[in-house]
């Protein structure tokens, strides 16, 4: 792994950022994902706003801290800050409005620009359950992913199809860079801190098998 001498119980922190059009459902993945909550009346996210997760992955707890955009997406003012540190990104886009689908190459853009140091990416489909107004195809998701080298899913905030999976796959894609040494182990060894605030999942931390997937309808 990162060393022949790690020891069970080493800490790893883990910035993951969450990018895409406005109203595509960033804030409810999120809460979903941390909290198992989805608020269908959600207002615009005002100021910064992070959720820090753990996993467990081959003994090391994995502390992924998952930042949303804040409400700057409206103004196309995301700051380079948001990006600062990033290893980890879901870029987002709305199943049932075409244009969410085609900003996607403008985040890539921006995220590329800002980063700078190896990036784990998924394309992330949301609202998925809105097949009946599906916009974009599944198959236009996948060829996108293919083209760009992305991990895709789609998802749904509201009935929680994939998004613990599409969360879990890019945290454990993190790990395995840093233990592939694209990325530099000692930098993300997370600080031992008395003031830690994590929420932990419910339901395990196990990792499900598959990169690629979508709504089965």
């Amino acid at each position: 792994m990162s060393s022949s001498d790690d020891e069970g119980g080493e800490e790893y922190l883990f910035k993951i950022v969450i990018i895409g059009d406005s109203a595509v459902g960033k804030s409810n993945l999120l809460s979903r994902y941390a909290r198992n909550e989805f608020n269908l009346h959600s207002k615009a996210t005002i100021g910064v706003e992070f959720q820090t997760q753990v996993m467990d992955i081959d003994g090391k707890e994995v502390k992924a801290q998952i930042w949303d955009t804040a409400g700057q997406e409206r103004f196309r003012a995301v700051t380079s800050a948001y990006y600062r540190g990033a290893v980890g990104a879901l870029i987002v886009y709305d199943i049932s409005r075409r244009s969410t689908f085609d900003s996607v190459g403008r985040w890539l853009d921006e995220l590329k620009t800002h980063s700078d140091t190896t990036v784990a990416m998924m394309l992330v489909g949301n609202k998925c359950d809105l097949e009946n107004i599906r916009d974009v195809s599944v198959e236009d998701g996948t060829s996108l992913a293919e083209a760009e080298g992305l991990f895709f899913m789609e998802t749904s905030a509201l009935d929680s199809t994939n998004v613990k999976r599409a969360f879990e796959i890019v945290i454990r894609e993190i790990y395995n860079n840093v233990s592939r040494k694209v990325l530099n182990s000692d930098t993300y060894k997370a600080e031992l801190s008395v003031n830690r605030v994590s929420l932990v999942n419910n339901g395990g931390s196990k990792q499900s098998e598959g990169y690629l997937s979508c709504c089965s309808r």
